[in-house]
């Protein structure tokens, strides 16, 4: 009787390539002149990268008039599969010769700075055996596969499925010694873990680019190119890294750490009368929190030397016309302040964006909406967009300026201060947000949380 082995053995070779086949194959990638575009972004956990390339995409994709289709990546993963035709492009990868891709022209160029926990050294070549590790496929390996030649010593642990945020975390905790991240995400970093001291620039910028096939549609290429000369001249690119990573970096390590630790003590108090101020104008809790934060660091008896008072720190005039009659209330102050933001947003044209609209109000609040618009006035007399904050901040310290206010309908202004403001508060903002995912993460029962998780990553 001859043996079954080998019609078995057969069958489960047949059936092994079958399953193979079944969980391996992807759908072809659509024709984008069909009407879609797949496009490969930074996965979620990178947040501000995820949100500005996605928000690149969109406006990229409403040129061509086509749909988006996002596929979140980790970075070490991005041109493979832009080189295994699984998108039509992958954005924010550094420009690098190590993927057969072809890059678009460089829209933004970062440094890529060195942090180490306690003290970063001098040079690279003066590590002394301490780990160094960095995101795998990342625009900082590439950084320092570059600087390699004038370092010979230098060595680094490349790690899968994580991101330089997450080191960034594990080095501020002392889990690692060192590692490598470019200037935003240190910036951002910071704001929550002061510890971060002073970080040392390898000399080698990430010029960040889109990327694509090198045998794919030349059209599309040219599109982007075209999409990014036109956006570099009409200023919307500046716009949107101002929007992105404008309010980074503003804070010191004192501040931060005196923040985040009023966060935990001070705010549990006051943060349902933000909630309910935000239910009933619609303003964001985090904003609101963040400007009282901003005026009087929560404290209801705040008093400055103009009287302005309470938790939103209003003057007697604005308390007046919010029919606030005790501006020591902490409950009252929060809900009229929140409303004389809603109403400064509301005299403001509805063709500004809602974000713009948002941080113009909060100019306001800080100065008045009288010089609000002197500087949008001065915005557009100087050739720029009075309807964007990116261009209004620009002139708002100009109202200080004998030259400038002279000609100016309500004369001089701090508006200096009225940038400062803004941006902080847009800073805290960041952070109360990313603290209150962190704290609603921590109360999850274990098996939601893993879930959680895993969703962020996949």
């Amino acid at each position: 009787m001859r043996s079954l082995l080998p019609l078995q053995l057969a069958v489960a070779l047949a059936l092994c390539a079958w399953l193979w086949i079944k969980t391996t194959a992807v759908d072809p990638l659509p024709d984008w002149h069909q009407g879609e575009l797949v496009v490969i972004v930074p996965p979620a956990e990178m947040e501000a990268e995820n949100t500005f390339e996605t928000e690149l995409a969109e406006r990229f994709a409403q040129q061509l008039q086509v749909k988006l289709k996002l596929i979140p990546l980790p970075i070490d993963q991005a041109l493979p599969a832009l080189a295994a035709h699984k998108a039509h492009l992958a954005t924010g990868v550094r420009n690098t010769s190590d993927y057969a891709v072809r890059f678009g022209k460089a829209y933004q160029s970062l440094e890529e700075l060195l942090i180490c926990h306690g003290t970063t050294p001098d040079d690279l070549d003066e590590l002394d055996g301490r780990e160094l590790a960095v995101a795998a496929g990342s625009p900082q390996e590439a950084a320092l596969r570059e600087v390699r030649h004038e370092h010979d010593k230098l060595g680094w642990r490349s790690q899968r499925n994580t991101s330089p945020a997450e080191l960034l975390e594990e080095v501020a905790d002392g889990e690692l010694d060192c590692t490598v991240a470019n200037e935003e995400q240190l910036a951002t970093a910071r704001n929550y873990y002061p510890e971060l001291g002073v970080a040392l620039d390898i000399d080698s910028p990430s010029d960040m680019s889109w990327a694509f096939a090198v045998d794919g549609d030349a059209k599309l290429f040219d599109e982007a190119q075209q999409f990014f000369a036109r956006i570099k001249q009409d200023g919307s690119l500046r716009q949107l890294i101002d929007r992105h990573y404008g309010h980074n970096d503003r804070l010191d390590a004192m501040d931060a750490e005196a923040f985040i630790a009023q966060t935990r003590t001070l705010l549990p108090r006051y943060k349902h009368w933000f909630q309910e101020a935000a239910d009933l104008t619609g303003i964001e809790w985090q904003l609101l929190a963040a400007l009282s934060y901003q005026e009087s660091h929560w404290n209801p008896n705040a008093t400055s030397y103009t009287n302005v008072r309470g938790m939103m720190m209003l003057t007697d005039e604005t308390a007046d016309r919010m029919n606030l009659e005790n501006r020591l209330d902490a409950h009252s102050s929060i809900l009229a302040g929140a409303h004389y933001l809603q109403l400064l947003k509301e005299q403001l044209p509805l063709r500004i964006s809602e974000e713009d609209r948002l941080w113009m109000a909060l100019a306001a609040y800080n100065q008045g909406m009288g010089h609000l618009e002197d500087a949008r006035i001065l915005a557009s007399q100087s050739g720029l967009n009075p309807d964007v904050w990116a261009d209004v901040k620009r002139m708002m310290p100009l109202l200080s300026r004998p030259s400038f206010y002279k000609n100016a309908k309500r004369g001089k202004a701090r508006g200096g201060e009225a940038v400062i403001l803004v941006e902080t508060v847009r800073l805290y903002e960041d952070m109360l947000k990313r603290l209150d995912a962190q704290e609603n993460l921590y109360q999850l029962p274990p098996t939601l949380k893993k879930s959680f998780v895993g969703s962020l990553i996949n």
